[in-house]
């Protein structure tokens, strides 16, 4: 099955102080160079990475072979990331689904999106996420099959949670993987 990844950094990080695409971690590796590598592990190909607020500077810091989508209404929240990101998908890709993470994720690694997809192609479902000790979370898995549906329910800043739940998203048990947690939120 495949499966394109989805890097979400278009957020301007308000409450940490400056745009999530051009954040580093303590080693100085860029958030989004972290969350893009481990999508690309994980078996995606290719994988877009979503840029808004800073995206003229963050542009040097995503990896050469990452594909590189501008939100234009990144100020919107979330959903508008993931609307540019599944038009583009559209567009532009032939997979059957995306996996989807947060550049606010510095310390993901490849293992639970690796979780995820599996999960997904031994269940045969076109929705799925990871949870971290009973808490959904990122990578999550849409099927294309729910991309025109999904986009259609997205607004502000909450994704797609409410249609994950919705529509029984498979929960895959993450909770031995470090890395499930958002540093930022904003």
């Amino acid at each position: 099955m495949t499966i394109a990844g989805v890097v979400l950094a278009a957020g301007a990080g308000t409450r940490a102080g400056g745009p999530k695409a051009l954040r580093v971690r303590e080693d100085g590796e860029p958030w989004v160079a972290v969350a893009a590598q481990a999508l690309r592990d994980a078996g995606c190909s290719p994988v877009l990475v979503v840029l808004g607020a800073g995206a003229a500077e963050a542009t040097d810091v995503v990896p050469p072979w990452a594909e590189v989508v501008i939100a234009q209404a990144w100020a919107e929240g979330q959903s508008a990331s993931l609307r540019a990101a599944l038009a583009h998908a559209a567009d532009a890709i032939d997979a059957l689904a995306v996996a989807v993470t947060l550049a606010d994720l510095p310390h993901q690694t490849s293992q639970a999106a690796r979780r995820v997809i599996d999960a997904v192609a031994e269940h045969r479902t076109g929705l799925a996420r990871a949870v971290y000790h009973g808490v959904p979370a990122h990578p999550v898995v849409i099927g294309r099959d729910h991309w025109d549906a999904l986009m259609a329910t997205l607004a502000g800043d909450t994704g797609a949670r409410d249609y994950l739940a919705t529509h029984q998203a498979l929960e895959v048990d993450c909770s031995d993987l470090h890395g499930g947690e958002d540093v930022d939120g904003a």
